[in-house]
């Protein structure tokens, strides 16, 4: 009904500039802690959902700046994009800024098109898992450390006992199924515009210049340029964000849920906030 009166009305009293809504997909994947949400699904969904429910738009563009992290967030967020964008019939238009590496990546080719700043960091497509040892720190100091399982690869991999060559090679073996399952979603989307250089599944990563040579990406471009060249220099674009709930503003006052002071979880906050700062520079940023 409302889009019949629109029409009738003379074009200086009509709203007739395209809406593109904008979500930003930013950080590391899947590292929780009780300050920080990370990227992942759960809160990813919302703004995704408001986005594609948009029926006057005619696409949906995506800001993308991630290093990386869980294989299954991202997989997660990919898919639920890819599905949203058939159930609206809506297109895809990625933007990545500084990063779409490894997980950044997967979700990146979500998009039907992607577009990179010639110095973007992309690929990355590989699998990693890294850790330390404390068996020798351990003796030093003293500390018997005691483990009592049931089941015999209960402790697999533990960093308080001497690697065991089984369940190194047990972990390579996980690590190749994931690998397996990143490629064939890579080829899925991309297969026929990728070039065949033997580099491109070894997790090496490159500049969106030389990415978009590589078909790892379409072009170069920035998300106004891009849409103003799309849609018109009347384009609209609309950022899309997550609701902030009353738990977010509670936050600055040190409440968490249930009343318990968020300084609890600082320890694990930290842990989590170095872990990301070390995905970051492995891109050197």
């Amino acid at each position: 009904m409302l889009s019949k009166i629109r029409s009738i009305l003379p074009k200086r009293f009509r709203n007739d500039k395209p809406i593109i809504p904008v979500v930003r997909l930013q950080g590391a994947i899947g590292m929780q802690s009780p300050m920080r949400s990370g990227l992942s699904l759960a809160s990813a969904a919302l703004p995704l959902e408001k986005a594609f429910s948009i029926k006057k738009a005619p696409a949906v563009a995506l800001i993308i700046n991630s290093p990386g992290g869980s294989p299954v967030q991202s997989r997660l967020i990919f898919k639920r994009i890819r599905d949203l964008a058939k159930e609206n019939e809506k297109e895809v238009l990625v933007f990545v800024e500084d990063v779409a590496a490894s997980g950044g990546y997967m979700i990146a080719v979500a998009g039907d098109e992607v577009f990179v700043d010639p110095s973007s960091i992309v690929g990355s497509i590989g699998v990693v898992a890294a850790g330390f040892g404390f068996t020798e720190l351990i003796k030093k100091i003293g500390v018997d450390r005691r483990v009592y399982t049931a089941g015999e690869k209960k402790v697999t991999l533990d960093p308080f006992q001497p690697e065991v060559p089984d369940d190194i090679a047990y972990l390579k073996g996980l690590q190749l199924e994931l690998h397996e399952t990143f490629i064939e979603l890579v080829k899925s989307r991309r297969g026929d515009v990728l070039s065949e250089d033997p580099d491109l599944f070894t997790g090496k990563f490159w500049t969106g210049r030389t990415a978009v040579e590589l078909g790892l990406v379409d072009a170069i471009g920035d998300l106004r340029g891009v849409l103003k060249e799309r849609f018109g220099d009347k384009v609209e674009p609309k950022l899309i964000s997550a609701p902030r709930g009353l738990f977010g503003r509670r936050a600055a006052a040190g409440i968490g849920l249930k009343g318990h002071r968020l300084t609890e979880g600082l320890g694990e906050d930290l842990i989590s906030a170095v872990e990301e700062r070390a995905l970051w520079m492995r891109y050197g940023l």
